[in-house]
């Protein structure tokens, strides 16, 4: 048993990609342990999302291992569906069902993956609706709400199947301003409850008081990991202190 505790949640294991003759992930790395929120920070198209999207083979890759909870992500098949419900997703541009109000929108997949009844279901969801504050919006269409309102309806549609962890890219990059505070607050109280996160973000603010470890990705490569302390104030390499001198105050203080 005590094996299993110390066993990673994720684990990428020399992972190569490319895009016809681009090299867009080069020997990438990493573990996520249980309750952990990785940070992975960098440059525009430095492999982030792509790296984010190949944990669970949204991406596919070229060659290296992939376990979630200890097992090997199967390259398709039933064994795939299952594991893949293991770690959810929060995209960009929220990925809702538009002509699916929003209770249907986050009972869907637990009724129809994981069997649960359709009342234990709706239960639940409107419980996970309120936990994010959106529980008033349950019986509206998406299109009736505000990005910031659907993107926690998202966050929502995740937690109803209890996954071992949750994959984020940059989930505050398609909202207004003033939307972003309150999805990075429900963030923050995921991260705060113990779950376990990956996230691609530009926040840095977010990235240096929520995240315990920092992902520096340059070029397809994970340059610099540590715990954001050390990241902000003494990076190691060249190419880190250059991304953070070119960031403004605001994106760096709280």
């Amino acid at each position: 048993m005590e094996e299993n505790k110390t066993m990673p949640v994720i684990e990428l294991r020399h992972i190569q990609k490319h895009f016809g003759t681009q090299h867009v992930l080069k020997d990438i790395n990493l573990s996520v342990r249980k309750g952990e929120v990785v940070a992975i920070i960098g440059p525009s198209g430095s492999g982030k999302s792509t790296l984010c999207r190949t944990i669970n083979r949204l991406e596919t890759i070229d060659s290296g291992e992939i376990y979630i909870e200890g097992k090997p992500l199967p390259q398709e098949g039933k064994a795939l569906a299952a594991l893949r419900a293991r770690v959810g997703m929060v995209f960009q541009s929220f990925n809702l069902f538009e002509h699916k109000k929003v209770i249907d929108n986050v009972t869907l997949a637990p009724v129809e993956i994981l069997h649960q009844k359709r009342s234990e279901a709706k239960k639940n969801a409107l419980e996970l609706l309120k936990r994010v504050g959106v529980d008033s919006q349950a019986y509206k269409l998406p299109s009736q709400l505000s990005g910031g309102q659907q993107q926690r309806v998202a966050i929502a549609r995740t937690l109803a199947m209890n996954p071992a962890a949750i994959l984020m890219d940059e989930p505050t990059s398609a909202l207004d301003p003033e939307m972003i505070n309150e999805v990075l607050e429900v963030i923050t109280e995921l991260a705060k409850d113990g779950m376990t996160m990956v996230i691609v973000t530009h926040e840095m603010n977010f990235a240096r008081n929520v995240a315990d470890r920092i992902i520096f990705m340059d070029n397809g490569t994970i340059l610099e990991e540590a715990d954001p302390q050390s990241f902000f104030t003494a990076p190691k390499t060249e190419r880190a202190k250059q991304f953070l001198n070119s960031l403004t105050k605001k994106d760096l203080l709280a």
